[in-house]
């Protein structure tokens, strides 16, 4: 990855205090969307360690991951598909196939869902998100690519808070890691 870029991503996250109770920081990514010469960098660093799978298709999880999916897929010159998440109040319309993710790092089991149009026999799928911490909605996106006959071909993220044996298993690949941002 271009040093500029890992110098301006951790330049511009913040660690937010939740408040009393809180056990934790709470990271604030939105300085990344608001640099523009960060956005037009990221959706190439991501992909360029898949490029040799060639992607035929990026799937990415709301919310952030409909920002970051379509630089990566722009920066390969492939197309988009968004993998929705009931409580956003969005579910398309049509058949879509479901998988739910093993717990987060919250606990929580997150069901996605992806239109069935959009994915199938044949494709090879490139997973983009902002932050991958257990790999619980990876899995999830992994099992409704396998369902759909696709092949993910890896995960891209700009920050991996997984254990290293997850990230080689799952083929996830980051421009950091939770230890180049330290709150």
């Amino acid at each position: 990855m271009p040093t500029e870029l890992s110098r301006r991503l951790t330049e511009l996250i913040r660690w937010i205090d939740p408040g009393p109770g809180a056990s934790h920081l709470v990271s604030d990514v939105s300085g990344w969307w608001r640099d523009p010469s960060v956005l037009a960098d990221l959706g190439p660093a991501l992909v360029e360690p898949f490029r040799a799978a060639r992607p035929t298709v990026v799937v990415s999880p709301a919310v952030t991951g409909y920002l970051l999916g379509p630089l990566a897929a722009t920066a390969l010159g492939v197309g988009f598909v968004a993998a929705h998440k009931p409580g956003d109040g969005r579910l398309p319309a049509g058949a879509l196939t479901w998988a739910q993710s093993p717990p987060d790092f919250r606990g929580r089991r997150v069901d996605l869902a992806v239109r069935d149009r959009h994915l199938g026999p044949g494709d090879r799928v490139l997973v983009v998100d902002d932050w991958v911490a257990t790999a619980a909605q990876v899995r999830a996106l992994y099992e409704i690519c396998a369902a759909r006959g696709a092949r993910a071909v890896g995960t891209a993220t700009v920050v991996a808070d997984c254990p290293p044996e997850v990230a080689t298993e799952l083929r996830i690949r980051s421009l950091l890691t939770d230890a180049d941002l330290g709150p």
